[in-house]
């Protein structure tokens, strides 16, 4: 992990929309993980394409998630990941 981690900046995702607000993230590498709390179950959008939505956390503050859409491929290759994956 430390080789992965080498000139990458940890940003947890409770910290995320104040690190957006207050950084220039497109300059800087940067990663962060999280758990998926809840899954919706799939839904069609207007062009017939289905999709995913995932909510996300670091289990550090439970108020604060993040919603993932998945499409495409990778709806498709991912939408049976199980609730509670990180």
């Amino acid at each position: 992990m430390d080789r992965k981690m080498a000139n990458r900046k940890l940003i947890r995702l409770s910290q995320l929309k104040n690190k957006l607000a207050t950084e220039n993230l497109e300059e800087i590498d940067w990663v962060t993980f999280g758990v998926i709390v809840k899954k919706v179950t799939p839904q069609s959008a207007n062009n017939g394409r289905t999709f995913s939505i995932w909510r996300l956390n670091d289990l550090r503050d439970l108020s604060e998630c993040v919603s993932l859409f998945l499409f495409g491929e990778v709806h498709k290759e991912h939408w049976k990941t199980e609730q509670g994956t990180v």
